[in-house]
C-alpha cells in the first residue's frame, strides 16, 4: 500500500492522546476497545495496540482524559493516562516482579497436573495406574478456579460487553470438560476428563508466561536508551562543583563531566576538548570529536576531557527523549496490514463458538455419544488462536523499529516503516545529502572589480545565512582578511539566489536562471564559467542593478561524501532506482552523478518543481521516497510516499519527512529499506503462521483429530511462535557498519 506520510499527518485531528490499556488477552480484546473509544463524540479513530498495551485516541476537540479512561473501563479492561514522566527503572522492575509471579503460578500448576497427566505418559510403557476421580477433582479445583480465575474474570467482562476473546474460549472448554467430569464422577459413569482441563489452563498459563517475557524482550532497545540518561549530574554552581539529582539541573547550569562519564543533559561545550562516543543515539560506530561552540546529546560518553556544558535542553525536550517518543509512537501505531487482520478478529471468537456447538451437534447426532461430542466441541474451543492473529503485526513492529533506533534509523510510524518496504525509487537532493554539504571556494572571478571587494559584497550580503554556499563565501571573506558591511533589504529568492543593497546599491548573488530574469549578460565570464564547469564546480554570479554585465562569479567545490558510492551500490543491489534532484547547474550534478553511478539526474530544478517530479514518479506507478536535509527539501520530502531527513539538516525538513536518519551517511539509507524489507516479510511469516493454525487446527478439531490436551498446547504455544519468529528480526546487521549491540 501506497501512503503519503505527510498528507496522513495532515489528516489527523488537532488532539491526541495516548493510554496504558490493561488486561487485553487478543485481538478481539483489541477492537473492543477501539470501538469503545471510537463511541465517544469527538473522537475521529483510536489505535490499539496488544504488544504495548497502549491505545492512541485522536479528536477533534479536547476531550477529558476521564471521558476516555471510562469509556474503557466500560467494556471490562482497564485504562490509564500515559505520561512520558515514567521511572523506566521502576517500570522494569515492576514486569521483572510479574514475570517472577507469572513463573510461580505455572509451577504450581504444574505441580498440581503432573499426578493427573503422569498416568498418561507411563501408560505407553505398560504402567497402568489412574489416581482416584475425587482426588482429580481436589487436584483440578484450584487450578480450574483459583489459579484459572483470570479467564473467567475476562470471560464474564467480555458477555456484558457482548463480545468474544480468548479467555472465553478457555473458560467455555475448560468448563466443560470440568463440567463433564465431575457429572459422570457423581454418577460413578463414563471417562473423566479432569486431567484435560487442568493441563490446558497449565499450558496455556506456561504460553503466556513465555509470550509475556518474549515480548518483554521486543522492548530492549526501547529499555537501553532510556537507560542511557545516568540519575545525577555534577553542576558547578558559584564555582563549586556538586552532585545533584538529574531533575533538580536548570538551564540556567553549566554541567562538569569528567572522562568516562555520560553526558546528563543536551548542551553546548563551554570549556574543553575531547571524543565523545554517541553509538547508542546516532548509530555512530566511531567517536566524534567535540570542542568548544559543539553541541552534544545526553546519554552520549564522554570518552577523554574534561568538559564544561552550558544546559541547552532538559527532560522531554532533550534529543534522547524525543528519539524515544518517536520510536515509542512508531510502536504504538498500527500498520496498514493489521486493517486485514481487524476484519478476521472482529467475527474470529463468535465463529469459533458457532463452529464448537455446531461440531458438538453433529457429533451428537451422527454417532449418539453427546460424551464424545462435548469432548471434540471442546478440542475447537481451545485450538483457537485470536491471541496470535492480534500480536503477529505489533511484535514485529516493536522489534524492527527498535533495531531502526539503535542504527540511527528514527521512523515516524508503522506505516512508514511498512511503505519503505516496496519503495522502487529514491531521489536524492546533493548537497549535504550526497556531498558534505560544506562548500569551499575553489575560484573567484571578477569583472572589473578586485577579488576582495566582490567577497565583500557577497559575504555582506549573506552575513546572515546559514545556506551552505553563504557560509563558505563567509569563510573566504574571513580568510582574505574582508571587513564586511551592513546590508539592508536582504531577501532570498527561493531556489535561485538572494538580494540586498549595500551603500544603496542593489545587488543580486545567484544562479545563471535568476541573471536572465535581470536581465544580465554573462557572456564575458564564458570562458572561466566552462572552466568550472569542467572541475564539477557550482557557480553563483554577481551582479547590481542597472548594470548589463555580471560583476563576476565565485566557484563552489563541495566534497562527495565516502560513503554514498557504496550507498548508491546497495540501492541498486536492492533493485532501487537513484534519482538526483539539484538547484544545482547540471554539469556538476552531472559530475556527482557519474562519481556515484546514479541512474538519473534532474539539474536546475527549483524547491517546487521538485515535489512536481515526485509526484510525477509516483503517478508512473513507482513507490517513490525522498532524501534531503534542507529547509528547500521540505516539500518533496512531504509528497513522496516516504520521506527521509537527515538529521544533520533543518527541523522543517525533518517534520516532512516520515523517517530521520541519525547521520548523514548515506548508507543508512539502504539500511532502512533493508529493516523495513525484513520487517515485512516477518510480518508475513508471523500472519501466516497465526492463520494457519486456525485454517487447520479448528477442521482437524471439528473432525475428532486433535486430543483437547493438544489443542490446549497449540493454542499456548502459538503466539509464543509468533514473538519469538519477530524476535529473530534481531538478527538483522546495518550495512552501514554501525555497532548494534544485543542486550
Amino acid at each position: 500500500m501506497q501512503a503519503n506520510q505527510s498528507q496522513s499527518d495532515k489528516k489527523k485531528p488537532p488532539f491526541e492522546k495516548e493510554l496504558d490499556i490493561q488486561g487485553m488477552s487478543c485481538a478481539s480484546c483489541v477492537l473492543r476497545v477501539e470501538k469503545a473509544l471510537e463511541g465517544i463524540e469527538g473522537v475521529t479513530k483510536a489505535e490499539v495496540n496488544l504488544a504495548t498495551e497502549r491505545a492512541r485516541v485522536f479528536y477533534s476537540y479536547d476531550i477529558s482524559p476521564e471521558q476516555l479512561t471510562e469509556a474503557v473501563k466500560a467494556v471490562g479492561y482497564g485504562a490509564t493516562l500515559h505520561t512520558d514522566n515514567v521511572d523506566y527503572a521502576e517500570a522494569a522492575k515492576k514486569k521483572e516482579e510479574s514475570l517472577q509471579k507469572e513463573r510461580r503460578i505455572v509451577v504450581v500448576a504444574a505441580l498440581l497436573s503432573a499426578p493427573l497427566v503422569l498416568p498418561m505418559i507411563l501408560m505407553p510403557f505398560g504402567v497402568h495406574y489412574m489416581i482416584s476421580g475425587w482426588w482429580q477433582l481436589i487436584l483440578t479445583l484450584p487450578i480450574q478456579f483459583i489459579l484459572g480465575l483470570r479467564f473467567y474474570v475476562s470471560a464474564w467482562k467480555a458477555v456484558k460487553a457482548r463480545a468474544g476473546n480468548m479467555d472465553l474460549l478457555v473458560a467455555l472448554g475448560t468448563s466443560a470438560a470440568f463440567g463433564l467430569s465431575t457429572y459422570n464422577l457423581l454418577r460413578d459413569t463414563g471417562h473423566l476428563y479432569f486431567e484435560s482441563a487442568a493441563v490446558i489452563i497449565t499450558l496455556i498459563l506456561l504460553g503466556k508466561y513465555l509470550e509475556s517475557r518474549a515480548k518483554h524482550r521486543t522492548s530492549l532497545a526501547i529499555r537501553s536508551l532510556q537507560a542511557l540518561t545516568p540519575e545525577s549530574a555534577r553542576v558547578r554552581r558559584k564555582g563549586q562543583d556538586q552532585q545533584i539529582p538529574l531533575n533538580k539541573v536548570r538551564l540556567s547550569d553549566q554541567v562538569v563531566v569528567r572522562p568516562g562519564e555520560k553526558i546528563p543533559i543536551d548542551g553546548v561545550i563551554l570549556e574543553g576538548a575531547s571524543q565523545v562516543d554517541e553509538s547508542l543515539i546516532t548509530g555512530e560506530s566511531l567517536p566524534v570529536a567535540k570542542s568548544v561552540n559543539d553541541k552534544v546529546i545526553g546519554g552520549s560518553v564522554n570518552a577523554e576531557g574534561l568538559l564544561l556544558i552550558q544546559v541547552t535542553a532538559l527532560g522531554a525536550e532533550t534529543t534522547l527523549a524525543r528519539i524515544i517518543r518517536l520510536v515509542e509512537s512508531a510502536q504504538a501505531g498500527k500498520a496498514p496490514i493489521q486493517r486485514l487482520v481487524d476484519k478476521v478478529s472482529a467475527i474470529f471468537v463468535p465463529t469459533v463458538i458457532a463452529i464448537s456447538l455446531l461440531t458438538i451437534l453433529s457429533w451428537g447426532l451422527l454417532s449418539g455419544s453427546w460424551e464424545q461430542a462435548i469432548v471434540i466441541g471442546i478440542a475447537v474451543l481451545v485450538i483457537a488462536c485470536p491471541c496470535a492473529l492480534g500480536l503477529a503485526t505489533p511484535t514485529t513492529i516493536m522489534v524492527g523499529t527498535g533495531l531502526a533506533a539503535k542504527a540511527g534509523i528514527l521512523i515516524k510510524d508503522a506505516e512508514a516503516l511498512e511503505v519503505a518496504h516496496s519503495i522502487s525509487v529514491i531521489a536524492f537532493d546533493k548537497t549535504g545529502t550526497l556531498t558534505e554539504g560544506k562548500p569551499r571556494v575553489s575560484r573567484v572571478v571578477s569583472n572589473g572589480m578586485t577579488e576582495s571587494d566582490l567577497i565583500r559584497i557577497v559575504g555582506s550580503i549573506q552575513s546572515g545565512s546559514e545556506h551552505p554556499l553563504a557560509l563558505a563565501s563567509l569563510q573566504k571573506a574571513q580568510e582574505l582578511g574582508v571587513m564586511l558591511e551592513t546590508a539592508m533589504a536582504v531577501r532570498a529568492i527561493p531556489g535561485k539566489g538572494v538580494e540586498g543593497q549595500i551603500a544603496g546599491h542593489k545587488y543580486y548573488i545567484g544562479t545563471a536562471q535568476l541573471m536572465s530574469e535581470k536581465n544580465i549578460d554573462t557572456s564575458n565570464l564564458e570562458t572561466a564559467l566552462q572552466d568550472l564547469y569542467n572541475s564539477g564546480a557550482t557557480v553563483s554570479y554577481l551582479a547590481r542593478e542597472g548594470e548589463s554585465q555580471a560583476l563576476g562569479m565565485i566557484g563552489f567545490e563541495d566534497t562527495v561524501k565516502p560513503e554514498s558510492r557504496d550507498a548508491v551500490r546497495g540501492l541498486r543491489a536492492l533493485g532501487v532506482k537513484t534519482i538526483m534532484l539539484t538547484g544545482d547547474n547540471s554539469a556538476a550534478a552531472q559530475k556527482v552523478a557519474e562519481q556515484l553511478g546514479l541512474d538519473e539526474v534532474r539539474a536546475q530544478v527549483l524547491p517546487q518543481d521538485k515535489a512536481r517530479i515526485i509526484e510525477e514518479l509516483k503517478l508512473g506507478g513507482q513507490v517513490v521516497a525522498m532524501v534531503g536535509d534542507g529547509i528547500n527539501d521540505a516539500p518533496a520530502l512531504a509528497a513522496a510516499d516516504v520521506g527521509l531527513a537527515m538529521s544533520t539538516g533543518t527541523d522543517v525538513a525533518m517534520h516532512a519527512a516520515g523517517i530521520t536518519l541519525m547521520r548523514g551517511n548515506p548508507l543508512l539509507i539502504a539500511d532502512t529499506i533493508s529493516i523495513s524489507r525484513r520487517t515485512y516479510k516477518k510480518i508475513q511469516q508471523n500472519l501466516f503462521w497465526a492463520f494457519i493454525y486456525n485454517v487447520i487446527g479448528i477442521p482437524l478439531a471439528a473432525f475428532g483429530l486433535l486430543n483437547p490436551i493438544i489443542a490446549g498446547g497449540a493454542m499456548a504455544f502459538s503466539s509464543l511462535s509468533v514473538v519469538s519468529n519477530a524476535l529473530l528480526l534481531r538478527r538483522w546487521r546495518p550495512m552501514s557498519g554501525t555497532r548494534t549491540k544485543e542486550t
